[in-house]
Protein backbone atom coordinates (compact mmCIF):
# COMPACT_ATOMS: atom_id res chain seq x y z
CA UNK A 1 0.00 0.00 0.00
CA UNK A 2 1.27 3.46 -0.93
CA UNK A 3 1.01 6.23 1.63
CA UNK A 4 0.48 9.76 0.23
CA UNK A 5 3.11 12.40 0.91
CA UNK A 6 1.00 14.27 3.53
CA UNK A 7 1.64 11.29 5.86
CA UNK A 8 -0.81 9.29 7.82
CA UNK A 9 -3.19 11.09 10.16
CA UNK A 10 -1.89 9.42 13.33
CA UNK A 11 1.58 10.87 12.75
CA UNK A 12 0.20 14.28 13.70
CA UNK A 13 -1.42 13.16 16.95
CA UNK A 14 1.44 13.08 19.33
CA UNK A 15 5.14 13.89 19.45
CA UNK A 16 5.89 10.56 21.12
CA UNK A 17 4.15 8.63 18.31
CA UNK A 18 6.28 10.46 15.75
CA UNK A 19 9.47 9.64 17.64
CA UNK A 20 8.44 6.00 17.96
CA UNK A 21 7.69 5.66 14.27
CA UNK A 22 11.03 7.08 13.23
CA UNK A 23 13.02 5.10 15.80
CA UNK A 24 11.48 1.86 14.56
CA UNK A 25 10.94 2.74 10.95
CA UNK A 26 12.06 -0.66 9.78
CA UNK A 27 9.07 -2.30 11.43
CA UNK A 28 6.52 0.28 10.34
CA UNK A 29 5.66 0.52 6.64
CA UNK A 30 3.92 3.83 7.20
CA UNK A 31 7.19 5.34 8.34
CA UNK A 32 9.01 4.06 5.29
CA UNK A 33 6.37 5.58 3.05
CA UNK A 34 6.50 8.84 4.97
CA UNK A 35 10.25 9.12 4.49
CA UNK A 36 9.71 9.01 0.75
CA UNK A 37 8.16 12.45 1.03
CA UNK A 38 11.36 13.98 2.50
CA UNK A 39 14.51 15.25 0.80
CA UNK A 40 17.36 12.80 0.55
CA UNK A 41 19.48 14.75 3.07
CA UNK A 42 16.81 14.33 5.74
CA UNK A 43 16.28 10.60 5.23
CA UNK A 44 19.78 9.83 6.46
CA UNK A 45 18.98 11.34 9.87
CA UNK A 46 16.29 8.75 10.50
CA UNK A 47 18.94 6.06 10.84
CA UNK A 48 20.55 7.73 13.86
CA UNK A 49 20.68 5.08 16.58
CA UNK A 50 19.65 6.04 20.11
CA UNK A 51 18.40 9.63 19.90
CA UNK A 52 16.64 9.32 16.57
CA UNK A 53 13.61 11.37 17.57
CA UNK A 54 15.67 14.30 18.79
CA UNK A 55 17.84 14.17 15.71
CA UNK A 56 14.69 14.42 13.63
CA UNK A 57 13.67 17.68 15.25
CA UNK A 58 17.16 19.13 14.83
CA UNK A 59 17.19 18.00 11.18
CA UNK A 60 13.88 19.67 10.46
CA UNK A 61 15.25 22.97 11.68
CA UNK A 62 18.53 22.72 9.80
CA UNK A 63 17.48 20.97 6.57
CA UNK A 64 16.70 22.74 3.28
CA UNK A 65 13.18 24.16 2.83
CA UNK A 66 10.53 21.46 3.24
CA UNK A 67 7.08 21.20 1.75
CA UNK A 68 4.67 23.52 3.51
CA UNK A 69 2.40 20.70 4.65
CA UNK A 70 5.25 19.00 6.55
CA UNK A 71 6.18 22.23 8.36
CA UNK A 72 2.60 22.70 9.41
CA UNK A 73 2.60 19.18 10.79
CA UNK A 74 5.68 19.86 12.95
CA UNK A 75 4.14 23.11 14.23
CA UNK A 76 1.01 21.22 15.19
CA UNK A 77 3.04 18.74 17.22
CA UNK A 78 4.58 21.47 19.37
CA UNK A 79 1.30 23.27 19.92
CA UNK A 80 -0.17 20.18 21.51
CA UNK A 81 2.12 20.36 24.57
CA UNK A 82 0.95 21.77 27.90
CA UNK A 83 3.66 24.12 29.09
CA UNK A 84 4.32 27.19 31.25
CA UNK A 85 7.26 29.46 30.50
CA UNK A 86 8.48 31.85 33.21
CA UNK A 87 10.48 34.79 31.90
CA UNK A 88 12.24 35.11 35.27
CA UNK A 89 12.83 32.13 37.51
CA UNK A 90 14.33 34.19 40.35
CA UNK A 91 13.11 37.63 41.38
CA UNK A 92 14.54 39.77 44.18
CA UNK A 93 12.50 42.79 45.24
CA UNK A 94 12.58 45.51 47.87
CA UNK A 95 10.14 45.38 50.73
CA UNK A 96 7.06 47.48 50.01
CA UNK A 97 7.48 47.41 46.23
CA UNK A 98 5.28 45.87 43.53
CA UNK A 99 6.54 42.74 41.78
CA UNK A 100 5.57 41.55 38.31
CA UNK A 101 6.04 37.84 37.50
CA UNK A 102 5.80 37.51 33.70
CA UNK A 103 4.92 34.16 32.11
CA UNK A 104 3.21 32.54 29.14
CA UNK A 105 1.54 29.16 28.69
CA UNK A 106 0.45 26.77 25.94
CA UNK A 107 -2.13 23.98 25.77
CA UNK A 108 -3.50 21.55 23.16
CA UNK A 109 -5.85 22.92 20.50
CA UNK A 110 -9.52 22.10 20.77
CA UNK A 111 -9.71 22.47 24.55
CA UNK A 112 -11.10 25.40 26.47
CA UNK A 113 -9.34 27.03 29.41
CA UNK A 114 -11.68 27.03 32.40
CA UNK A 115 -9.58 28.38 35.24
CA UNK A 116 -6.23 30.13 35.62
CA UNK A 117 -4.61 31.03 38.93
CA UNK A 118 -1.34 31.19 40.87
CA UNK A 119 -0.41 29.15 43.91
CA UNK A 120 2.58 29.00 46.24
CA UNK A 121 2.66 25.26 46.76
CA UNK A 122 2.92 22.20 44.57
CA UNK A 123 1.09 20.11 47.16
CA UNK A 124 -2.61 19.48 46.67
CA UNK A 125 -5.14 20.30 49.38
CA UNK A 126 -7.98 18.15 50.70
CA UNK A 127 -9.97 18.90 47.54
CA UNK A 128 -7.21 17.42 45.37
CA UNK A 129 -6.41 20.88 44.04
CA UNK A 130 -3.76 23.54 44.60
CA UNK A 131 -4.74 26.56 46.76
CA UNK A 132 -5.60 29.67 44.73
CA UNK A 133 -3.71 32.73 46.02
CA UNK A 134 -6.61 34.99 45.15
CA UNK A 135 -8.61 33.20 47.85
CA UNK A 136 -5.86 33.63 50.45
CA UNK A 137 -6.61 36.58 52.82
CA UNK A 138 -2.91 37.47 52.89
CA UNK A 139 -2.83 37.85 49.09
CA UNK A 140 -6.38 38.53 47.89
CA UNK A 141 -6.10 42.34 48.20
CA UNK A 142 -2.57 42.51 46.81
CA UNK A 143 -2.49 40.09 43.88
CA UNK A 144 -3.57 41.15 40.39
CA UNK A 145 -3.81 38.77 37.42
CA UNK A 146 -2.56 40.64 34.33
CA UNK A 147 -2.89 37.71 31.96
CA UNK A 148 -5.75 36.09 30.10
CA UNK A 149 -7.16 32.67 29.23
CA UNK A 150 -5.18 32.36 26.03
CA UNK A 151 -1.43 32.50 26.62
CA UNK A 152 -0.48 35.29 29.04
CA UNK A 153 -0.26 34.31 32.74
CA UNK A 154 1.52 37.36 34.18
CA UNK A 155 0.66 38.57 37.70
CA UNK A 156 1.50 41.57 39.90
CA UNK A 157 1.97 41.30 43.66
CA UNK A 158 1.78 44.65 45.48
CA UNK A 159 3.28 45.88 48.74
CA UNK A 160 5.45 42.81 49.23
CA UNK A 161 6.78 41.86 52.67
CA UNK A 162 9.38 39.44 53.97
CA UNK A 163 6.62 36.82 54.36
CA UNK A 164 6.14 36.84 50.59
CA UNK A 165 9.57 35.26 50.05
CA UNK A 166 8.38 32.02 48.50
CA UNK A 167 8.12 29.93 45.33
CA UNK A 168 5.09 30.59 43.10
CA UNK A 169 3.48 28.44 40.40
CA UNK A 170 0.97 29.11 37.63
CA UNK A 171 -1.90 26.62 37.28
CA UNK A 172 -4.55 26.17 34.58
CA UNK A 173 -7.41 23.72 34.08
CA UNK A 174 -9.44 22.96 30.94
CA UNK A 175 -12.80 21.49 30.01
CA UNK A 176 -10.97 18.21 29.49
CA UNK A 177 -10.55 16.63 32.95
CA UNK A 178 -7.35 14.98 31.78
CA UNK A 179 -5.68 18.24 30.77
CA UNK A 180 -4.62 20.22 33.84
CA UNK A 181 -1.24 21.73 34.39
CA UNK A 182 0.92 23.35 37.08
CA UNK A 183 4.04 25.03 35.80
CA UNK A 184 7.30 23.83 37.30
CA UNK A 185 9.86 24.92 38.43
CA UNK A 186 7.94 28.09 39.33
CA UNK A 187 9.20 31.54 40.25
CA UNK A 188 11.30 32.04 43.37
CA UNK A 189 10.60 35.42 44.99
CA UNK A 190 12.96 36.90 47.55
CA UNK A 191 12.11 40.08 49.47
CA UNK A 192 14.91 42.18 50.89
CA UNK A 193 15.34 45.22 53.11
CA UNK A 194 17.81 48.09 52.91
CA UNK A 195 20.54 48.66 55.47
CA UNK A 196 23.47 51.02 55.86
CA UNK A 197 26.97 49.70 56.44
CA UNK A 198 29.34 52.05 58.27
CA UNK A 199 32.63 51.73 60.18
CA UNK A 200 32.36 51.04 63.90
CA UNK A 201 34.96 53.64 64.87
CA UNK A 202 35.56 56.99 63.16
CA UNK A 203 38.14 59.58 64.16
CA UNK A 204 38.05 63.22 63.09
CA UNK A 205 40.10 63.63 59.92
CA UNK A 206 39.43 60.12 58.59
CA UNK A 207 37.81 59.40 55.22
CA UNK A 208 34.54 57.57 55.85
CA UNK A 209 32.40 55.57 53.41
CA UNK A 210 28.77 54.62 54.14
CA UNK A 211 27.14 52.01 51.86
CA UNK A 212 23.43 51.43 51.22
CA UNK A 213 23.03 47.69 50.71
CA UNK A 214 20.46 44.99 50.06
CA UNK A 215 20.65 41.31 49.19
CA UNK A 216 19.18 42.13 45.75
CA UNK A 217 21.43 43.03 42.84
CA UNK A 218 19.94 46.43 42.13
CA UNK A 219 20.36 48.03 38.72
CA UNK A 220 23.32 50.34 38.10
CA UNK A 221 20.75 53.01 37.20
CA UNK A 222 19.12 52.84 40.64
CA UNK A 223 18.92 56.28 42.30
CA UNK A 224 19.58 56.32 46.03
CA UNK A 225 18.49 58.90 48.58
CA UNK A 226 20.63 59.67 51.63
CA UNK A 227 19.46 61.44 54.77
CA UNK A 228 21.33 62.75 57.78
CA UNK A 229 18.92 63.05 60.67
CA UNK A 230 15.94 64.57 58.79
CA UNK A 231 17.96 66.42 56.17
CA UNK A 232 18.30 65.09 52.60
CA UNK A 233 21.84 64.95 51.19
CA UNK A 234 22.92 65.47 47.59
CA UNK A 235 24.58 62.07 47.05
CA UNK A 236 22.61 59.77 44.69
CA UNK A 237 24.87 56.69 44.58
CA UNK A 238 24.79 53.73 46.93
CA UNK A 239 28.00 54.99 48.60
CA UNK A 240 28.21 58.16 50.68
CA UNK A 241 31.80 59.37 50.97
CA UNK A 242 32.81 61.80 53.73
CA UNK A 243 36.26 63.26 53.11
CA UNK A 244 38.22 64.35 56.20
CA UNK A 245 35.28 63.76 58.50
CA UNK A 246 34.52 66.40 61.15
CA UNK A 247 32.66 66.21 64.43
CA UNK A 248 29.78 68.06 62.75
CA UNK A 249 29.33 65.00 60.51
CA UNK A 250 28.17 62.90 63.44
CA UNK A 251 24.49 61.97 63.34
CA UNK A 252 21.90 59.44 62.17
CA UNK A 253 22.21 58.29 58.56
CA UNK A 254 19.68 56.33 56.49
CA UNK A 255 19.17 55.51 52.81
CA UNK A 256 16.27 54.83 50.45
CA UNK A 257 15.74 53.94 46.79
CA UNK A 258 14.01 56.47 44.57
CA UNK A 259 10.52 55.36 43.60
CA UNK A 260 10.15 52.94 46.51
CA UNK A 261 8.44 53.60 49.81
CA UNK A 262 11.22 52.00 51.80
CA UNK A 263 13.83 53.56 54.07
CA UNK A 264 16.61 51.70 55.82
CA UNK A 265 16.99 51.71 59.59
CA UNK A 266 19.29 54.55 60.62
CA UNK A 267 22.85 54.07 61.80
CA UNK A 268 24.64 56.40 64.21
CA UNK A 269 27.90 57.79 62.90
CA UNK A 270 30.01 58.40 66.00
CA UNK A 271 32.93 60.73 65.29
CA UNK A 272 35.63 60.71 67.95
CA UNK A 273 37.81 63.77 68.49
CA UNK A 274 40.12 65.48 70.99
CA UNK A 275 38.81 68.16 73.41
CA UNK A 276 37.54 71.33 71.73
CA UNK A 277 36.31 74.73 72.96
CA UNK A 278 37.81 74.38 76.45
CA UNK A 279 36.73 77.17 78.81
CA UNK A 280 36.78 78.13 82.51
CA UNK A 281 33.90 79.64 84.42
CA UNK A 282 33.92 80.97 87.98
CA UNK A 283 31.42 81.58 90.71
CA UNK A 284 31.08 85.31 91.33
CA UNK A 285 33.04 88.13 89.82
CA UNK A 286 36.50 86.75 90.51
CA UNK A 287 37.19 89.23 93.25
CA UNK A 288 37.36 87.81 96.75
CA UNK A 289 38.30 88.93 100.19
CA UNK A 290 41.45 87.59 101.69
CA UNK A 291 40.71 84.28 103.36
CA UNK A 292 37.87 83.37 101.03
CA UNK A 293 38.06 81.23 97.84
CA UNK A 294 36.49 81.24 94.37
CA UNK A 295 35.43 78.06 92.52
CA UNK A 296 36.70 77.63 88.96
CA UNK A 297 34.99 75.07 86.66
CA UNK A 298 36.48 73.66 83.45
CA UNK A 299 34.27 72.54 80.55
CA UNK A 300 35.06 71.03 77.15
CA UNK A 301 33.48 69.45 74.05
CA UNK A 302 35.09 66.07 73.37
CA UNK A 303 34.31 62.52 72.27
CA UNK A 304 34.91 60.41 74.22
CA UNK A 305 34.55 62.59 77.34
CA UNK A 306 37.55 64.18 79.03
CA UNK A 307 39.61 61.77 81.11
CA UNK A 308 41.82 64.28 82.97
CA UNK A 309 41.42 67.89 84.06
CA UNK A 310 44.60 69.64 85.26
CA UNK A 311 44.83 73.18 86.71
CA UNK A 312 47.74 75.56 86.32
CA UNK A 313 48.65 79.05 87.44
CA UNK A 314 50.39 81.06 84.79
CA UNK A 315 54.13 81.41 85.10
CA UNK A 316 54.26 78.26 87.23
CA UNK A 317 55.43 74.97 85.78
CA UNK A 318 53.77 72.70 88.29
CA UNK A 319 50.04 72.09 88.42
CA UNK A 320 48.06 73.57 91.27
CA UNK A 321 45.11 71.14 91.16
CA UNK A 322 43.13 68.48 89.30
CA UNK A 323 39.50 67.64 88.66
CA UNK A 324 36.84 69.52 86.79
CA UNK A 325 36.56 72.15 89.57
CA UNK A 326 39.29 74.05 91.48
CA UNK A 327 39.10 76.43 94.48
CA UNK A 328 41.43 79.41 94.08
CA UNK A 329 42.65 81.09 97.30
CA UNK A 330 45.11 83.59 95.90
CA UNK A 331 45.38 86.17 93.20
CA UNK A 332 46.63 85.17 89.75
CA UNK A 333 45.72 83.87 86.31
CA UNK A 334 44.46 80.27 86.22
CA UNK A 335 43.71 77.88 83.34
CA UNK A 336 42.86 74.21 82.85
CA UNK A 337 44.14 71.51 80.46
CA UNK A 338 41.75 68.76 79.32
CA UNK A 339 42.79 65.41 77.86
CA UNK A 340 41.18 62.29 76.31
CA UNK A 341 42.43 59.38 74.17
CA UNK A 342 42.70 61.58 71.05
CA UNK A 343 44.56 64.60 72.40
CA UNK A 344 44.58 67.54 74.82
CA UNK A 345 43.59 71.19 74.83
CA UNK A 346 44.02 74.10 77.26
CA UNK A 347 41.66 76.92 78.12
CA UNK A 348 42.22 80.62 78.23
CA UNK A 349 43.35 81.95 81.63
CA UNK A 350 40.98 83.70 84.01
CA UNK A 351 42.01 86.22 86.65
CA UNK A 352 41.33 85.83 90.36
CA UNK A 353 41.83 88.91 92.59
CA UNK A 354 42.03 88.86 96.39
CA UNK A 355 40.94 92.28 97.72
CA UNK A 356 42.67 93.88 100.80
CA UNK A 357 44.64 92.60 103.85
CA UNK A 358 43.75 92.40 107.51
CA UNK A 359 46.02 93.47 110.39
CA UNK A 360 45.14 92.69 113.99
CA UNK A 361 46.51 95.15 116.62
CA UNK A 362 46.37 94.62 120.35
CA UNK A 363 46.67 97.83 122.45
CA UNK A 364 47.23 97.63 126.21
CA UNK A 365 45.94 100.72 128.05
CA UNK A 366 47.09 99.79 131.52
CA UNK A 367 45.75 98.52 134.79
CA UNK A 368 42.31 99.49 135.90
CA UNK A 369 41.05 100.42 139.36
CA UNK A 370 40.61 96.79 140.07
CA UNK A 371 44.16 96.03 139.02
CA UNK A 372 43.13 94.40 135.72
CA UNK A 373 44.77 95.32 132.40
CA UNK A 374 42.64 96.67 129.56
CA UNK A 375 43.45 95.36 126.05
CA UNK A 376 41.86 96.77 122.91
CA UNK A 377 41.94 94.77 119.62
CA UNK A 378 41.93 96.85 116.46
CA UNK A 379 41.33 95.32 112.95
CA UNK A 380 42.76 97.35 110.08
CA UNK A 381 41.64 96.71 106.40
CA UNK A 382 43.26 98.09 103.26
Amino acid sequence: MVVPCFMKKEVRHDYKILMGMFSQREHNPSTKAATACLPQTLKADFTAPADTGVALVMSVRMAPPLPLIFLLMIQGIYSQNENVIYNLLNICALKGSSVIMPCTYTYPPGVKIEKVFWTKTDVRNEYNEFPDLSNDPEYSQRIQYLGDKQQNCTIRLNDVTQKDSHKYYFRFTTDNPKIKWIGAPGVTLKITDLHVESPESVTEGDTVSLTCKSTCNLSDRTTFIWRKNTQSLTERNNKLLLQSVRREDAGRYSCAVHGHNLTSPHVDLNVKYSPKTVSVSMSGSGEIVLGDSVTLTCSSDSNPPVLNYTWFKENESSSVGSGQSYSALQSGFFYCVTQNQHGSQRSAAVQVTVKGSVMVMYISIGAGSCGAAVVIMVLLFW
